[in-house]
């Protein structure tokens, strides 16, 4: 707490950001049918294909798996998959080499990529410069800008950038006249988060920014009155210019689940409405809401604002765009946790604008300052040609999965999950995926004994969409590498073999 300001776990926030909220439409309709020339080989009694008619197909995977496959009633030509034995043989491969969009699965290859190219100790530097030989007077006041350096942090907090701001005040700090704040690490790479899928107050379409402060997102917290039996509407971090209008209804039912609040958002100027409405069981207690209210650069300087004036600073002119001059002093500056952790949040939450400043950050570190989309899908193709991954077909987009052009093959994407086994650099990259049923976003899935805590996975899911890829650990000690990908309208239909796979993988 710092002064009245509320600070949320930031896990919370950043299950908000996910992709795993997301109900957009895939770019797949209409798949293509199998190809010519299927190549089979028999291993241990199964066939592994690339590309079949039906009934080969059916022969590439065990009995109690063809079963469970059929009962979801896709289109095999809808379907791929891929699994080997870490440091054995390929044991499926169904139409393995054919391009599929991979939802945030995609975050698996940004990550590895950033792991890979950046190492896991990087991190990124957000500082405070003033002109050479400036001067702070006895009354706080600082002679020129105060200049600040974006280092494209991707989980720099609000409760951080309190503490950074208040470095600047221990150094005598109080009155600026205007900040100039240096973005230039990245080049234009601001979205509309409406263009999307229209959706544009929901955290997981946050767009990319050098100076993104608490992803971008705000709090809305319902706390419930019940005695006058209603909601208490507040918003974290209060920042000047937004409000809250409309009610959420109070229900004295027992608690369903998630609250059912509907919220949009309205601007003015500078000032932003958010109207809510919907219900809530007031046996539920106190419950958040994570929203987009303002564009981010918007976001960030309300919320310097608010500090500032906390900590006792001034602000005159405001906030103007520009760079840092040659030979600037360094007043203050605070370094992001590692990049090793970072990954944690990008596939145990599915966090989308956190795995596009990934992908730009890798650009921008190895192909120069001024990081574009394009230059991003260049370094990371870079990165992953150099470790000899087949990227034959792949398109990386943004890097988050949240695309409707984004393409991988299984078979691609496994040789890459075995490359990263094979890697100094497993361990981190391992630990940053979701554990089956103990965390992230299969905290909820595969929870019998059997198989709790004996996957390591990431999901992915757009309408259109259901992919599942990781680590599984068989019973025998055996380890195992999966990529399971459906692209149908209705490919949800095929979450009960992801789950039947896994387990039948943890039992071996």
């Amino acid at each position: 707490m710092v002064r009245g300001f509320s600070f949320k776990a930031l896990s919370s926030v950043v299950q908000a950001v996910s992709g795993r909220f997301f109900n957009g439409r895939s770019p797949v309709s209409g798949l293509p049918g199998c190809g010519r020339g299927a190549r089979a080989a028999a291993l241990f009694g199964l066939v592994a294909l690339t590309s079949a008619p039906a009934a080969a197909w059916a022969q590439a995977m065990p009995p109690e798996l063809q079963k469970v496959w059929q009962a979801a009633k896709l289109p095999d030509a809808a379907f791929s998959l891929y699994v080997q034995e870490i440091g054995g043989p390929v044991l499926m491969a169904v139409n393995a080499g054919q391009p599929r969009n991979p939802a945030s699965v995609m975050k698996l290859v940004t990550t590895w990529g950033a792991l890979a190219g950046l190492g896991p100790n990087y991190t990124w530097r957000t500082a405070f410069y003033t002109d050479p030989g400036a001067r702070i007077d006895e009354q706080g006041t600082l002679k020129g800008p105060l200049y600040l350096k974006a280092g494209a942090d991707p989980n720099l907090t609000a409760e951080e950038l309190w503490g950074l701001l208040r470095e600047l005040r221990l150094r005598g700090v109080k009155n600026v006249t205007d900040v100039v704040v240096d973005r230039s690490v990245f080049g234009a790479v601001a979205i509309d988060p409406s263009e999307f899928d229209g959706a544009g107050d929901r955290p997981y379409n946050a767009s990319p920014d050098a100076m993104m402060v608490g992803l971008g997102v705000v709090r809305l917290v319902f706390q419930p009155d019940r005695q006058a039996r209603r909601w208490i509407p507040l918003i974290d971090p209060p920042v000047p210019g937004l409000r809250i209008a409309g009610d959420v209804a109070w229900s004295d039912a027992v608690c369903p689940g998630s609250p059912g609040v509907v919220t949009q958002v309205s601007s003015a100027g500078a000032d932003a409405t958010i109207t809510v409405s919907g219900q809530a069981a007031g046996s539920c207690g106190e419950f958040s809401v994570y929203r987009l209210v303002q564009p981010q650069q918007r976001h960030f300087e309300t919320t310097f604002q608010m500090l500032w004036r906390e900590l006792g600073g001034t602000l005159g002119k405001g906030f103007r765009e520009g760079k840092v001059p040659g030979g600037a002093t360094l007043l203050t500056w605070r370094d992001s946790e590692p990049l090793s952790e970072a990954i944690r949040w990008v596939n145990k939450q599915s966090n989308n604008v956190m795995a596009r400043t990934l992908l730009l950050t890798l650009a921008a570190e190895t192909q120069g300052a001024g990081a574009t989309v394009q230059s991003g899908m260049r370094a990371l193709q870079q990165v992953l040609n150099g470790q000899g991954v087949n990227t034959t077909g792949w398109v990386f987009d943004n890097g988050s999965g949240l695309s409707r052009e984004g393409r991988v093959t299984a078979q691609g994407l496994g040789g890459m999950l075995l490359t990263a086994w094979n890697s100094p650099l497993m361990p981190e990259f391992v630990s940053s995926l979701a554990i089956s049923g103990v965390d992230g976003t299969v905290r909820r899935r595969l929870k019998a004994d059997e198989v709790r805590g004996m996957a390591h996975l990431k999901t992915g899911s757009l309408r259109d969409v259901r992919a599942l890829a990781g680590y599984v650990l068989g019973a025998s000690g055996k380890r195992y590498v999966l990529v399971s990908m459906v692209n149908h309208e209705r490919a949800a239909a095929g979450r009960p073999f992801d789950d039947a796979l896994v387990k039948w993988l943890a039992a071996r």
